[in-house]
């Protein structure tokens, strides 16, 4: 039998072809990998890019735009599928699409055609990072998928931190070309990890039925849920405030505070050493608190760093390391939430948590879309106005989770289950 009570975290499952917690981090984390790979690596060479395919900044500005809508449109999909064809298969046959996306962004000789292989990168990237937490859920529970969630994201978040850094090497030492060529060998050596360590979680007989029609209940069970959309909603605008500056890099970077190619990390640090430490804030706390308690904590910290930044940009002019470091306090407070809400949003559906995991990464991703095609180049000509987008972002998350509250208290009175799914009329 697999462990699910919190005390085995570090323990080992009972069956032999099953990694250990630690292990079962790793391989998730190495997946959730692709995505900032894909976004922070080659951020630093969109000068280079435009000049080689003669493209405008803002042509090479949609090439963000376009990964993020695909990535968003099929990570409805990767969930779902999972669900009824098993966790893993889709995880190889993600993976080996990707491997040839990046070939073919590498080689990509106009910006149309770039456009083109990064979209079919965005299709294919989602799948680890949903299909990751529906794996956590169909081993562990309670305080123990928790610790596994917030570990993973510790894992994950070097990514983050040295992509950027490393996309500036490369593009200085190589080209912006050699960078996708980076992406082709890593999809490659996880996708040799993953067959040769990661097994199925899904047995066929708890597999869900791959159809329209119920595919279609599914989605609109979970997208008439009104708790759905409060807690994923509150967990999206947090990273859309994060997103905004990640967006907006490279014009926030150079352009504001006149750093180079190679000096991305003034902006990366901070905000991956935050979510790093958030994660390690949100594993200790598991179990010791209740999940609303340790959320509550997770925004003290996000509307804080929120406010202090905007402060700062109302009266002084950007300068480091002040401009970056509220970004440190921001991820903490966002990764200290953000493992809650999420097995909260998780929970909801439990005999689908696949198309939930699906759902949710849908509305993130979209958010953050908009916010790379529309708010992040709108706002970036100013340092106090993306301050200004951020702690907009954050309000509203703020008050999403507040609502969450209300609602689960007026369930509690009427003597109902306090997170319990209510269609939306």
């Amino acid at each position: 039998m697999l462990p699910t009570s919190e005390n085995n975290l570090n323990a080992s499952p009972t069956n032999r072809n099953f990694p250990s917690s630690n292990a079962l981090a790793l391989i998730l984390a190495a997946l959730a990998m692709l995505g900032p790979f894909s976004v922070d690596t080659y951020l630093p060479a969109f000068p280079s890019i435009e000049a080689s395919l003669h493209a405008t900044p803002i042509e090479v500005q949609q090439t963000l735009t376009a990964y993020m809508f695909s990535f968003g449109v099929m990570i409805l999909w990767h969930g779902a599928l999972s669900d009824a064809f098993g966790r893993r298969n889709i995880i190889l046959g993600s993976l080996a699409v990707f491997a040839v996306a990046s070939l073919g962004c590498a080689a990509a000789h106009s910006v149309e055609y770039l456009w083109a292989f990064r979209i079919l990168q965005g299709l294919s990237a989602g799948a680890g990072v949903v299909i990751g937490r529906a794996i956590i859920r169909d081993i562990y529970s309670g305080a123990s998928a928790t610790r596994l969630l917030s570990l993973v994201t510790m894992i994950f978040s070097i990514a983050p931190a040295i992509a950027p850094i490393m996309g500036g090497w490369i593009v200085k030492l190589l080209d912006w070309r050699s960078i996708f060529l980076f992406m082709f060998v890593y999809s490659i050596f996880t996708f040799w990890y993953c067959y040769k360590k990661l097994p199925e979680t899904l047995p066929p007989e708890k597999r869900a039925e791959f159809n329209p029609q119920f595919l279609i209940a599914s989605y609109t069970q979970v997208f008439r849920s009104r708790l759905f959309h409060l807690k994923t909603g509150a967990v999206a605008f947090n990273f859309a405030g994060l997103f905004l500056y990640i967006a907006a890099a490279p014009v926030f970077l150079p352009h504001h505070l006149g750093l180079g190619p190679d000096q991305f990390a003034w902006l990366f640090i901070p905000a991956v050493s935050g979510i790093f430490c958030g994660a390690l804030v949100a594993n200790r706390l598991a179990g010791r608190m209740s999940i609303p308690t340790q959320v509550n904590i997770g925004f003290c910290f996000l509307v804080g760093a929120a406010l202090a930044n905007f402060i700062y940009c109302s009266f002084f002019p950007p300068a480091l390391p002040w401009s970056v470091a509220p970004l440190f306090f921001y991820t903490l407070g966002m990764s200290t939430a953000a493992p809650g809400i999420t097995l909260l949003v998780l929970d909801l559906f439990p005999h689908i948590r696949g198309v939930v995991a699906s759902c949710q990464s849908f509305v993130q991703t979209m958010l953050a879309a908009v916010v790379a095609g529309v708010v992040a180049p709108f706002l970036s000509h100013s340092v106090l106005w993306l301050a200004a987008g951020q702690l907009a972002c954050v309000f509203l998350a703020l008050i999403l989770w507040l609502a969450v509250r209300s609602y689960s208290r007026v369930r509690q009175q009427t003597g109902l289950n306090a997170w319990e799914t209510v269609p939306l009329e």
